[in-house]
């Protein structure tokens, strides 16, 4: 067999030109989900038995440093589990939005207030793994035990076992781990579409839900995208008219909102948040749901093999 006749392990042509009609609850035009990172007290560190500080996402421009602590970059994770992830939990119960919350366990067990928080608001709990980094060369072993551990702290935290995965930057053995662990509904680690779909893992059929590094509040991150909270809330405004135009000539999609505490949590960023959610909530075909109602709302209008 030569290479080109070789099995191909991506799917690249997806839905192609005519995407199913994804019939979202109340005939929604798009279907908004709003995810919260929660990931302080997970990153790297040299405390968490690391070989150096936390280099992604610090919002501060300082590189990791190797066998030592960096204090500001800690601060800035810090800030997120202070003050940032409260802000942004009141921005979203002020409107009762339900959102999901992507907690690193290790992170999340170091303030078991904000867990309460969570589950009392009706949000949904998924697990963005045992710990906040890089899975791409961690032993098939060692990732097999975090996702273990992973979801046996959220069942202490929270009193349910997790449905969702989110790892963020996983290895290419991470969904086959999950389907060989059981238990979940759905993953989130992929950039592939607008819709949900189905992959086989071994000889079963899978859910995927897309999410987006775009319409993320990640971009603020050392002013790379974003710098004011105008920015912000243009370009997801964009994003969100487009959606809603074509959901309204029949092609609903799903639009994914990423939040992190540290980043948007702050108040001149958190104020472009809410412009956006007052303008989306002024909207009347809006499905706003959490990746459990849209994984089990998939199952049931387009279930696997259909």
């Amino acid at each position: 067999m030569t290479r080109s006749e070789a099995p191909y392990p991506r799917d690249m042509a997806g839905y192609g030109a005519k995407p199913p009609h994804p019939e979202w609850p109340g005939g929604a035009n798009v279907c908004l989900t709003i995810a919260v990172n929660y990931e302080a007290g997970g990153e790297n560190s040299i405390l968490h038995g690391d070989s150096h500080s936390e280099g992604m996402l610090t919002d501060t421009g300082f590189p990791p440093y190797e066998g030592a602590r960096n204090m500001i970059v800690e601060s800035a994770f810090e800030y997120g589990s202070r003050r940032g992830f409260w802000r942004i939990m009141r921005i979203l119960d002020e409107r009762d939005i339900k959102t999901s919350v992507w907690a690193v366990v290790m992170g999340l067990e170091r303030n078991p207030e904000a867990a309460h928080a969570i589950v009392e608001g009706g949000h949904e709990v998924v697990s963005h793994g045992w710990r906040w980094f890089d899975y791409q060369h961690v032993p098939e072993d060692v990732e097999r035990r975090h996702i273990r551990r992973a979801v046996e702290g959220l069942e202490r935290l929270t009193g349910a076992r997790p449905v969702g995965w989110m790892t963020g930057r996983p290895s290419p053995n991470t969904r086959r781990l999950l389907v060989e662990e059981g238990g979940f509904l759905y993953d989130r680690d992929s950039l592939a579409d607008e819709l949900p779909y189905w992959v086989r893992v071994g000889d079963r059929p899978h859910l995927v839900i897309p999410i987006s590094y775009e319409t993320n509040d990640n971009r603020f991150n050392e002013h790379s995208g974003f710098v004011t909270a105008g920015d912000f809330f243009t370009y997801l405004k964009d994003a969100f008219d487009v959606l809603y135009w074509e959901g309204e000539r029949g092609e609903p999609k799903m639009m994914m909102l990423g939040l992190h505490d540290r980043i948007v949590g702050r108040p001149a960023r958190a104020a472009g948040l809410e412009r956006f959610l007052d303008y989306v909530l002024e909207h009347d075909k809006v499905w706003f749901a959490r990746g459990v109602d849209i994984a089990r709302h998939w199952m049931a209008v387009h279930p696997a093999g259909r």
